[in-house]
């Protein structure tokens, strides 16, 4: 009986998938608007873009949506809607746009906040295909060394490295290299995350499709039988690959890339995990010219469509008319509080801002609201240390590539001692580093800053070792917080200096560090997450993704970006292409993938084949 009622479910979930949701609504895809790659700009030209400043007269007239927030998730789905015309506002309450995509400088050096490496860029994918329509072509992207990634563990006296190549064949066979005997546990590894991988679908459907097959779906345990991702979305990364291997060496390498998402991996998805590691299967990418170049080239199709990208523009509260249907958001220009009205209003802040600071109490209070709450909860809080190195890369042994750097091979332990300990102790002993510098990866950097080198490196912190200083001013928290801050840089350029021996202390130009709270501050973190809700186990059940979807319970309202769908700069996308599948009333997930099988097949008959 089963697998007749499995067979009739499949049959009209695929009518459902692509037909009707595919067809009806205009496709942002339709034409092919990349143009001819045009040369870098100044900063000083580009910020004419990224800081145009709120002003009521910068309004555009007869809006269709007003977007709030511009990272990536914000910034896509308002793309989306100006290529099929729609007039869209976007608000961001920082002084410049692109959310966890925005760069700053400090004493000449130029540092991205959040993006550190991008897969799935290979020419004829869906994900490039799309961002180069997105960008009109000119967002162009770096690849990284291979290997991409070197995973280091242990003390200096019994340091192991192993190298993370790209290729689908090349990561496990070079993994084999590492770990002989082990082949069986490196080819079922593989199978489980391929395999895993490849069930998402089934997530974008539940957010898709109608609400009564959705339930379907979940209630009758069939998404589960369905795919793949979510029969393995339940079980914790260390429970899989613990029944994998007893090396625990292995064991770690299997692992190291929780933190790309935020989670131990005895509380991580293993579906979760899945996705990371098959999205960096056919490489690395690295923005050319820097993190901010995404938003330059996206905000002008905004603005083409008559839209507008405004910043320094906070918005205090969403607006909803007599008939609880969104009209609207009031913004703070500083102590004057002004009206924008739009038909329908679209929230890139997250699912905690967006339900617990900017809905009206008695909005707040509604059981669907609060049943959506009640199934997520916050990621954990980053913490990230920008160093700014006299030096070029040769000069400092730098490459287009990342180190995860673990005290040892006992993640959970390890996590789990840090982030309960006492802060003071705890900023003596990180136990993960992430480091990168995006100065090696980036082909042009020396041209805009010859003999000079970055480095970024990225943790983990709880919001509770800092909120004390969470209502001071940002620039001067404090000679307790700064002392705090210290420690935290202290033990981490130790780590540093150890693994890179060319950078010294007096090749240190400039050192800061950034907190949960300063994450708060700066991208509108209700808890200092840099990824968003949390990504357990939890996150990913078939019944939440069913739930939590695109429309609100609220008339006019919906949610873009990695609350959506995932976190990360694919995740946040995948929830803007998501949510504008919803509003414009076909599935543009299937249009990305159209989309590329068309460029793929241009491609190869302008290349004779």
């Amino acid at each position: 009986m089963w697998i007749t009622v499995a067979i009739i479910c499949v049959g009209l979930v695929l009518f459902l998938f692509k037909y009707v949701l595919s067809t009806p609504g205009p496709n942002p895809f339709d034409a092919d608007t990349r143009e001819p790659v045009r040369p870098l700009v100044s900063k000083k030209e580009k910020n004419k873009v990224l800081k145009q400043g709120f002003l009521v007269n910068k309004i555009p007239e007869q809006l269709d949506a007003i977007v709030i927030g511009s990272g990536i998730g914000g910034l896509g789905i308002a793309v989306l809607l100006a290529k099929v015309g729609k007039r869209v506002l976007v608000l961001e309450q920082h002084d410049r746009a692109g959310g966890c995509c925005h760069t700053f400088t400090e004493k000449g050096f130029e540092f991205d906040v959040g993006i550190h490496y991008i897969g799935d860029l290979l020419d004829h994918k869906p994900f490039r295909c799309m961002l180069d329509q997105m960008t009109n072509g000119q967002l162009q992207w770096e690849p990284l060394e291979n290997p991409y990634d070197q995973v280091v563990l242990g003390p200096p006296e019994n340091r192991r490295v192993y190298p993370i190549y790209s290729g689908r064949n090349r990561f496990p066979d070079e993994l084999k290299k590492c770990f002989p005997g082990e082949e069986k546990a490196i080819d079922e590894y593989m199978k489980l995350v391929k395999k895993a991988g490849r069930g998402i679908w089934l997530l974008a459907l539940l957010k898709l499709c109608p609400v009564p097959l959705a339930k379907f779906l979940v209630y009758t345990g069939l998404a589960n039988r369905l795919s793949f991702f979510f029969k393995m979305a339940s079980r914790s990364l260390t429970d899989v690959v613990n029944e994998l291997t007893q090396n625990k060496d292995l064991r770690a390498v299997f692992t190291y890339i929780f933190g790309t998402y935020g989670n131990m991996p005895k509380d991580a998805s293993f579906s979760m995990h899945s996705l990371l590691v098959t999205h960096y299967l056919n490489g690395a990418w690295y923005p050319k010219g820097g993190a901010s170049e995404i938003a330059y080239h996206m905000i002008p199709i905004i603005e083409k469509a008559g839209g507008a990208v405004l910043v320094r523009a906070p918005v205090k509260q969403i607006l909803f008319n007599d008939s609880k249907q969104a009209c609207g958001v009031s913004v703070m220009k500083g102590q004057e509080e002004i009206h924008v009205r739009a038909p329908m209003i679209i929230s890139n802040a997250g699912i905690f801002n967006t339900y617990q600071k900017l809905l009206p109490k008695d909005l707040q209070a509604m059981p669907a609201i609060q049943r959506q709450l009640s199934m997520m909860k916050n990621g954990e809080g980053g913490l990230s240390i920008f160093l700014g190195l006299d030096g070029t890369k040769e000069e400092l042994g730098l490459k287009a590539d990342n180190y995860w750097i673990f005290k040892e091979n006992n993640f959970d332990e390890l996590v789990v001692k840090y982030l309960e300990g006492k802060r003071e102790d705890s900023a003596k002993n990180v136990p993960l580093l992430f480091v990168a510098s995006p100065s090696a990866k980036d082909s042009t950097w020396e041209e805009r800053s010859p003999g000079k080198s970055t480095l970024s490196l990225v943790s983990f912190a709880k919001y509770e070792w800092f909120e004390e200083w969470k209502d001071g001013k940002v620039t001067n928290r404090g000679a307790d917080y700064k002392e705090l801050k210290q420690a935290f840089i202290d033990s981490v350029l130790e780590v540093v200096m150890e693994v890179f021996p060319k950078i010294t202390r007096d090749k240190i130009e400039y050192v800061d560090c950034g907190t949960p709270i300063t994450n708060t501050y700066y991208i509108g973190a209700p808890k200092g997450e840099i990824y968003g809700a949390d990504h357990g186990t939890e996150r990913f059940s078939a019944e939440l993704n069913a739930t939590v979807r695109p429309q609100t319970p609220l008339k006019n309202l919906y949610l873009t970006g990695q609350d959506v769908f995932v976190c990360g700069f694919a995740g946040a996308l995948a929830g803007a292409l998501t949510c504008g599948s919803v509003i414009l009333n076909r599935n543009l997930h299937l249009d990305a993938i159209a989309l590329a099988k068309k460029t793929k097949l241009m491609n190869a008959k302008a290349k004779g084949e």
